[in-house]
């Protein structure tokens, strides 16, 4: 008799409110387990449909690139099949405050190496923009039809800065800025493993930043959460990551 197929997929959430609902939605789910990864909070769980499972491991990092890079590193040597993040963003382009965005591209926009004749954002001899697995975008779309997508940059910093906004806008078309996405988007291009970010939109990235994404971040609401399981109900179904 043949096993049981799993998916392993990990789930890399930044700020502590942003994982209060994922927690909360955990607590009824099957071989729940909470312990750490390198000090920072996990939960793992299973989802089962149609003789299928999804082996569920998301971890707490904490906000910024290097947290999101080492979490992402370890469950990456844990053998994940997919990593997917949430979270929140502050709007660029195309958005509007309450809309939900796939990430087709990543960047670390605050990646600087002008002074030496480097274009903003640009590595020397590696790659710097991480594209998001299409079966990932397409499930995604398909389980929430109206989802917007667009390029995610990110950086260490908050952004509330028109010039800035500006900036990056014209320099990478994007879509909307966060602390995270193009850090793990780094880690699952080196582990060839495919990557979804999927972001709701908290602020304007300018002068009322930092009052609209304290009012949306301390809601805690469930939709981000929401949006992750029909996503996941998605790939339980569809083929594209069965064998």
């Amino acid at each position: 008799m043949s096993s049981q197929p799993v998916l392993r997929v990990g789930l890399v959430i930044a700020d502590e409110m942003e994982f209060k609902p994922f927690a909360e939605w955990s607590q009824d789910q099957s071989e729940r387990r909470e312990n750490q990864l390198l000090g920072y909070e996990r939960i793992s769980f299973a989802l089962e449909n149609q003789g299928r499972k999804i082996q569920l491991d998301a971890v707490l990092c904490g906000i910024g690139k290097v947290n999101a890079a080492t979490a992402a590193a370890f469950l990456a040597s844990e053998g994940v099949d997919i990593m997917l993040n949430i979270g929140l963003s502050g709007a660029i382009s195309n958005v509007r405050r309450g809309d939900f965005v796939a990430g087709t591209q990543y960047v670390e926009a605050d990646f600087d190496l002008t002074p030496l004749g480097y274009q903003l954002g640009e590595k020397p001899g590696q790659e710097f923009c991480y594209q998001a697995d299409p079966r990932l975008l397409e499930a995604v779309q398909k389980a929430c039809p109206g989802l917007k997508s667009g390029i995610l940059g990110c950086g260490d910093l908050f952004l509330n800065n028109a010039d800035k906004k500006d900036l990056y806008y014209k320099t990478f078309d994007l879509t909307a800025f966060d602390m995270e996405t193009g850090a793990i988007g780094s880690v699952c291009y080196r582990a060839g493993i495919p990557y979804l970010s999927i972001r709701k939109i908290s602020d304007d990235a300018a002068e009322q930043s930092v009052d609209e994404y304290t009012e949306m971040n301390n809601l805690a609401e469930s939709s981000l959460v929401d949006v992750l399981q029909s996503l996941l109900n998605q790939l339980m179904v569809g083929d594209s990551f069965w064998n």
